[in-house]
C-alpha cells in the first residue's frame, strides 16, 4: 500500500478562525468562477450600448478565460515565491479595480482590457485560495471537507453567474454584473490580513521568467483551438493553434526538466497520487463542461425555455452538488477506499449522461435528473483528487500544486465541449434532412431561424426536425460521454488502489519547509 503523508509536523484541528477564514476565501472563488458566465444576460445590453463588431464581442467574452488559463501556473508559481496571501490580496485588488473598470467601459476596446485584467486577477486568486485552504487545514478530515466545499463553490459559481446576470440587468443597467464583485473583494482586503495565515517557499530560488511566455504560449493557442472547435469545425486554423501549442508544451515541459530553478518543479509529479489526481481531475472536467455545451442550448432552443427560465432551471440540480462532496468525505472518512470512492463517483457521473442518452425533445425533467448525477458524480472526484493531490505535494509547492490542478481544468473543459461538441453537431448535420437550407444544416440556432421566416406548416416542419437533429445528436455526445467516464472509473480504480492519506507527521524537516502563521512573519 502506497502511504501519502501530510506535510505537517502536527497537524492540529482547525477552529472557528479557520472556518470564518473559509468562508472569506470562498467570496473570491464564488465571484471568479462567476465570472466565466456572468456576461450570458447582459451581452445585449453591451451590444446596444458599446456597439462592439462582432470580433470585439467575441473578445469580451473570451479574454477572461483565455487570460485566467495562460496565467495559472505562473501565477501559482509566484504565491509559493512572494507568499499566498500576499498574491491572493494583491489580487483582489486587482479585481475590484478591474470590476470598476468594466462596469464604467465606455467603449468596446476598454471592456476588453478590463475583462483581461480581471483575467489575471483571477489567476491569482483560485491557486491562492486552494494554496491556502492547504495550509490552514492540516487535519485530513477537516481538509477534506474543506475542499469538498471549495469544489462545490467553483462548481456552483459558473451556475450562479448566468442567473445573477439575468436578475441584475432585468433590474439596472449592464455594468451591475461586475459591480457585485467589489463588496467581496473589499470584504478579503479587510479580513484578510486578520485571518488568513501567511505562507511561502522559504528557499524558492530564482524565478523562471521564460518560463512564463512559454507557459502561456503553451496554455493559450491549445484552449483557443479546443474552445473554436465545437462551433467552428475542424478548421485547419484551430488544428494550427492546437499543434503549435502542443509543441510549446514540449518545450516548456523541457524547460522544467532541465532548468535549475523550475516554475512547475518535476517532483511534484513524483508525489504518490499527484500524477493520477491531475489526470483524473482534467477527466472529469471534461465530463462536466462537456454536457453543459449541450443541456443549455436544450432548454432554451429545444424546450423553448427563455435564457432566464433556462438559467433558473438550471440551478436545480445544485441540489444533489451540494450534498455529493460531504457525503464522499464521510465515506473516506469511515474507511471506504479512496480509489473505490472516486470510481463510484465516475460511475454516477457516467449515469447521469446515460439519462441525457435517453431525453427526447419534451424531457425537462429527465434532463435536470442526469445534469444533477452527472454534476453530483464529478463533485465528489474533483473533491476528494483535490485533495489527494494537495497532500501528495510538497507544502511548499501548494501553489505550483493548485495551479496545475486548475489548469488540468481548464484543459479538461475546453477538452469535453471539442469533443463532446464535435460528435453531436456530427449527428446533428447526419440527422437534419439534406434539403434543409444551408444554414439550418449547421445548427439548431440557424434552423430556428430559417424555420421562423419558412410559412406554416413549412417552417413548424424545419423547426420540429431540427429540435430531434439536436437531440439526436445530444443523446449521441451523451453516450461518448459516458463511456469516457466509464473508463476513468476503470482508471482511478487501478491508479488510486492503495493510496492513502495518513495522518502520521512527516519528517522535521518537510514540516518547516513551509512557514505558516497568522501574522505572516
Amino acid at each position: 500500500m502506497r502511504t501519502v503523508t501530510g506535510m505537517t509536523t502536527n497537524p492540529t484541528r482547525a477552529g472557528r478562525r479557520e472556518w470564518t477564514a473559509l468562508g472569506v476565501l470562498m467570496l473570491p472563488l464564488l465571484l471568479v468562477s462567476m465570472d466565466v458566465s456572468v456576461l450570458y444576460f447582459a451581452i445585449p445590453q453591451i451590444s446596444a450600448d458599446l456597439e462592439p463588431t462582432g470580433t470585439q464581442q467575441l473578445w469580451i467574452f473570451d479574454i477572461y478565460g483565455f487570460v485566467l488559463a495562460g496565467l495559472l501556473m505562473t501565477m501559482g508559481a509566484l504565491g509559493d515565491r512572494i507568499g499566498r496571501r500576499r498574491l491572493l490580496l494583491i489580487g483582489a485588488a486587482a479585481f475590484g479595480t478591474a470590476s470598476l473598470l468594466a462596469a464604467y467601459a465606455h467603449s468596446a476596446e476598454t471592456l476588453i482590457a478590463a475583462r483581461a485584467l480581471l483575467g489575471i486577477g483571477g489567476a491569482t486568486l483560485m491557486p491562492s485560495t486552494m494554496a491556502l485552504v492547504r495550509t490552514m487545514f492540516t487535519d485530513p478530515v477537516q481538509r477534506a471537507k474543506a475542499i469538498g466545499l471549495w469544489s462545490g463553490v467553483m462548481t456552483a459559481g459558473v451556475a450562479l453567474g448566468s442567473v445573477m446576470s439575468g436578475v441584475l440587468v432585468e433590474h439596472f443597467w449592464w455594468g451591475s454584473v461586475f459591480l457585485v464583485n467589489l463588496p467581496a473583494m473589499a470584504l478579503l482586503l479587510l479580513l484578510g490580513p486578520l485571518l488568513l495565515p501567511e505562507s511561502r517557499n522559504p528557499a524558492p530560488g530564482r524565478f523562471d521568467l521564460l518560463g512564463i511566455p512559454l507557459s502561456m504560449a503553451a496554455v493559450l493557442p491549445v484552449v483557443y483551438g479546443l474552445k473554436e472547435l465545437p462551433s467552428e469545425g475542424w478548421n485547419v486554423r484551430y488544428v494550427v493553434s492546437i499543434t503549435v501549442g502542443l509543441l510549446f508544451a514540449a518545450l516548456f515541459v523541457h524547460r522544467q526538466r532541465t532548468v535549475a530553478s523550475p516554475m512547475i518543479s518535476p517532483a511534484l509529479f513524483r508525489g504518490h497520487g499527484f500524477t493520477p489526481a491531475v489526470v483524473l481531475n482534467t477527466v472529469s472536467a471534461f465530463g462536466m463542461m462537456g454536457s453543459a455545451y449541450f443541456t443549455t442550448q436544450y432548454l432554451q432552443s429545444v424546450l423553448g425555455k427563455s435564457a432566464l427560465e433556462a438559467a433558473l432551471w438550471s440551478l436545480l440540480p445544485s441540489v444533489l452538488i451540494g450534498a455529493a462532496a460531504p457525503v464522499a468525505a464521510q465515506l473516506v472518512q469511515r474507511g471506504a477506499e479512496r480509489a473505490y470512492v472516486v470510481t463510484g463517483g465516475f460511475v454516477t457521473a457516467a449515469a447521469g449522461y446515460g439519462l441525457l442518452a435517453l431525453a427526447g425533445t419534451d424531457s425537462l425533467w429527465l434532463v435536470l435528473a442526469g445534469c444533477g448525477v452527472l454534476a453530483a458524480g464529478i463533485v465528489v472526484v474533483m473533491s476528494l483528487v483535490t485533495d489527494l493531490a494537495l497532500v501528495s505535494a510538497p507544502v511548499e509547492k501548494a501553489g505550483s500544486a493548485s495551479s496545475l490542478l486548475e489548469t488540468g481544468t481548464e484543459f479538461g473543459g475546453a477538452m469535453g465541449m471539442a469533443a463532446l461538441g464535435s460528435i453531436g453537431t456530427a449527428v446533428y448535420r447526419h440527422e437534419i434532412p439534406a434539403s434543409a437550407p444551408a444554414p439550418a444544416q449547421e445548427t439548431l440556432g440557424g434552423a430556428l431561424a430559417v424555420a421562423a421566416e419558412l410559412p406554416g406548416r413549412a417552417g413548424d416542419a424545419l423547426a420540429t426536425a431540427a429540435r430531434e437533429a439536436f437531440t439526436s445528436g445530444m443523446q449521441g455526445a451523451a453516450i461518448a460521454g459516458a463511456v469516457v467516464l466509464a473508463a476513468a472509473a476503470g482508471l482511478a480504480a487501478k491508479g488510486l488502489r492503495g493510496i492513502r492519506v495518513r495522518k502520521a507527521a512527516d519528517t522535521e524537516n518537510a514540516g518547516q519547509a513551509d512557514r505558516v502563521s497568522p501574522s505572516g512573519v
